[in-house]
């Protein structure tokens, strides 16, 4: 409990933080993200044509907050579904409202469940994320498609819905026609095993995702379970996000990427919301042309970032076989650590 406090107390340090706290005065240019580069215009990370609606039911385990389901205003049949867990302290839906609303402007469902942050133990928090996903699918057959699934989480729900997944796809058959992982900057993975991970369902496909300034949690967690899954390197892909300076204005890549802060910027556009798009479209859609972003395997048009004038973002670092840059002493949450039910993983 001690060292989940201490994971609350600095992501929320964080999360009131701007990415670009070191050059308040710049403004940004074209449109309403912080830095000079703009959002994309068209294609995989530009915003969708569709209204965004919310549907909010009492959180069956946590008392006195709501599961909230955001879909595209008057779909008329169930769709993809993404399945988010947040990090730790970040129950309030709108942290990471901007990632959200653009999964159902893009005509898709994502499903939000919060769980406490103090009291109860990292099992309890397991199941609060469980039962609201299980209520949501069971009571809104008309919006969630159980057939075509996603998981998604970032830190302490990264970690977390390693294990809701393979529940998911292998416990209740969610899944049968697409099925991805989408973890960011995980914590440590609680209630699954060697074994599980390599039992897998064959079509489950997943992007892990570091980012350069994390200091929080140690990337060898992500490495760990990205190594370890029982899914062709065809189908997954490791990506590395690294910080630059564009224009004066700095694209920092710390822990509480890509949260809705009090900056939002290229990097939640491009390094994020982009691949996942192509993630969704290839995984739920079939669509092989969007495979290349998502999955590229490395391919130009995956790992290529937008500039201003004459600086670009750094490519995206992508490998089937990923290892640590930095010692774990850099870091909060150290994979050695006698917390880390997988210890045995580290190297």
């Amino acid at each position: 409990m001690k060292n989940l406090l201490r994971l609350c107390f600095l992501l929320l340090i964080l999360s009131a933080c701007t990415k670009g706290g070191d050059s308040p005065s710049t403004e940004p240019i074209d449109d309403d993200l912080d830095g000079p580069i703009s959002r994309p215009a068209s294609g995989y990370g530009a915003d969708g044509s569709y209204k965004v609606a919310e549907i909010n039911f009492a959180n069956p385990t946590y008392s006195g907050t709501n599961v909230t389901i955001f879909y595209p205003a008057g779909i008329t049949s169930p769709k993809g579904t993404i399945f988010y867990s947040h990090p730790y302290g970040g129950e309030d839906k709108n942290y990471a409202k901007g990632l959200f609303e653009f999964i159902a402007k893009k005509g898709f469902v994502v499903v939000f469940v919060p769980y406490p942050t103090t009291g109860v133990s990292i099992d309890d928090r397991y199941n609060t994320l469980w039962t609201g996903f299980l209520k949501a699918a069971t009571d809104y057959p008309n919006l969630i498609d159980k057939t075509r699934v996603g998981f998604m989480g970032h830190s302490f729900g990264g970690g977390a819905s390693i294990a809701l997944a393979y529940k998911a796809f292998t416990d209740y058959g969610w899944g049968q026609n697409a099925r991805f992982l989408f973890t960011m900057a995980p914590w440590y993975s609680y209630q699954i095993t060697n074994a599980q991970l390599q039992n897998f369902p064959a079509n489950t496909k997943m992007i892990a995702q570091v980012y350069d300034e994390d200091i929080i949690n140690d990337h060898r967690l992500a490495i760990d379970i990205f190594k370890n899954i029982s899914i062709s390197a065809a189908e997954k892909d490791f990506i590395y996000i690294k910080a630059a300076t564009i224009a004066g204005y700095t694209y920092h890549t710390e822990h509480t990427m890509p949260n809705t802060r009090t900056a939002f910027d290229a990097y939640d556009y491009y390094g994020i919301y982009r691949l996942l798009d192509a993630m969704m479209d290839y995984s739920f859609n079939g669509d092989q042309a969007a495979k290349n972003v998502a999955l590229g395997n490395g391919s130009t048009a995956q790992i290529t970032m937008p500039g201003y004038k004459n600086e670009v973002l750094p490519p995206l670092e992508v490998s089937d076989n990923p290892v640590p840059k930095y010692a774990q002493s850099r870091y909060e949450f150290q994979c050695g650590s006698t917390v880390n039910p997988r210890i045995g993983n580290c190297n």
